[in-house]
């Protein structure tokens, strides 16, 4: 499995998080297993492979950190999302940018061209062009009001492709 796979699975569990009263952790012992991955391997390819533990401590990480800075990324792609409230936006595309806001500001490890273009890409496969544009102009637009010199720095630097190294 790729840090990918393991970044769109982590997504995948964001995104559930929005339709229930369950908490992260709730969430990861119901949906972090390998029975429950055998079962959703067989309608999504994407969970073919049951993560590593660097994998399954990536996804923990992410799920739990975006569940708990929630209001915090929700008001950053409020502020960032002009002509647009936040109701108005996909929730699968709000759990994206979720994802990629959080790795740019907690997952210092995560340079912020990777979390970008990661996001654009996982949108690509649930989203139209119209909220991937959308999607990839707010993010690019938060790092770099949020993000510094640093982050110029790291964007010229991280490669534009996916991440295709395992983790």
């Amino acid at each position: 499995m790729t840090r990918s796979n393991a970044r769109e699975i982590a997504v995948h569990m964001i995104f559930s998080l929005s339709f229930g009263n369950q908490s992260a952790q709730e969430l990861l012992d119901s949906q972090l297993t390998h029975e429950r991955f055998q079962e959703l391997a067989e309608d999504m390819p994407l969970y073919a492979q049951y993560p590593n533990e660097k994998q399954e401590r990536y996804i923990r990480e992410l799920v739990q950190g975006v569940f708990f800075h929630g209001p915090e990324l929700d008001d950053c792609i409020s502020r960032y999302a002009k002509g647009w409230s936040f109701a108005r936006i996909p929730r699968m595309a709000s759990a994206i940018m979720r994802t990629a806001m959080y790795e740019v500001l907690y997952m210092p490890d995560v340079p912020n061209a990777a979390a970008i273009n990661e996001a654009v890409e996982i949108a690509k496969n649930y989203e139209p062009q119209e909220v991937v544009s959308f999607l990839n102009g707010i993010l690019g637009t938060f790092v770099r009001t949020e993000g510094g010199e640093e982050t110029a720095k790291q964007e010229q630097s991280a490669p534009t492709n996916r991440e295709e190294t395992e983790t």
